[in-house]
């Protein structure tokens, strides 16, 4: 399944320039933007509980409401079915993303353990849970409805696959670079191996499900079960650990996300994921390559 086009009207200016990418990026984000400024206004009347389950529902309610303002872009903007957020086989997929992301970082927490840099010392209250959880879930919904539902997915209407994986897995990266304890390396190993699989991850489904469940089970297994910090936030986890050795094994005070391990884990299995797309064929071409085997 290829990407979408816009509903367009015939013989319209108005929507023909509505709809070219660039300004269909802007106004989407105008839409995700409003959607968080509503979600951030509720959360000063009703601050999250933490280390209550009620802080995970209040999260699941922010998310639906910040995907709710990208259910309206795409129904009132570009005037067509909301395929990102199909509901046929949303379960599977969404299951696949969440245990895929804990496996991938626990495979990461096993070769930093095996070379001697992480150590379980003890383990933390189960109500660590619900703070790593709540994050999990907004950090997975809101990062890729931005970076990939619409980031990549009207880039690559616009200039291809293959462009549009390139600048999103660095906006991805460049974004983090705002984070508590961010290096530039950090940067690029978050563009590496979370920029490339989740796009490459998004290409082969078409849907957000998967690459939602794998973002959130990533963090989530990251902070709320290893104690590790995530994206240099540091966080309360399940087993608290000892964490030693050079900064390329552990990822240092960013966190495993910066280390060499889960860099190789995950780009091998992003490029995996971007051979299986080219061969099923859904990779685009830029616009201008589109057009002139069209003529």
């Amino acid at each position: 399944m290829l990407p979408t086009e816009p509903n367009t009207p015939p013989h319209s200016r108005v929507w023909r320039f509505l709809h070219f990418p660039l300004i269909l990026l802007f106004v989407g984000f105008v839409f995700v933007f409003g959607g968080q400024v509503v979600a951030s206004m509720f959360a000063k009347q009703w601050p999250p509980l933490k280390g209550s389950p009620i802080s995970v529902l209040q999260a699941v309610a922010f998310a639906a409401l910040i995907a709710g303002s990208y259910v309206a872009f795409v129904r009132l903007i570009e005037r067509r079915p909301v395929y990102e957020f199909a509901a046929a086989g949303w379960v599977r997929e969404l299951v696949a993303g969440l245990a895929g992301g804990t496996l991938l970082f626990s495979l990461v927490i096993g070769i930093i353990a095996a070379l001697g840099g992480y150590r379980m010392v003890g383990t933390g209250a189960v109500s660590s849970l619900y703070a790593a959880a709540a994050l999990a879930i907004l950090s997975g919904v809101v990062e890729e409805i931005v970076l990939r539902g619409l980031f990549f997915r009207l880039l690559e209407r616009l200039l291809g696959s293959w462009i549009a994986l390139a600048l999103s897995a660095a906006l991805f990266g460049a974004l983090h670079l705002g984070n508590p304890n961010a290096t530039m390396s950090a940067a690029v190993a978050i563009a590496l191996e979370a920029g490339v699989m989740l796009a490459a991850l998004y290409m082969l489904t078409r849907r957000l499900w998967a690459a939602i469940g794998m973002h959130a089970a990533w963090n989530f297994a990251q902070g709320g079960i290893y104690g590790i910090a995530v994206s240099g936030f540091r966080q309360t986890g399940l087993l608290r650990p000892a964490i030693q050795g050079p900064n390329w094994l552990t990822g240092g005070s960013f966190g495993a996300e910066a280390s060499v391990p889960a860099v190789m884990v995950n780009l091998v299995f992003g490029v995996m994921l971007l051979v299986l797309a080219h061969r099923r064929g859904l990779f685009v071409d830029p616009v201008w390559v589109r057009r002139r085997s069209d003529a």
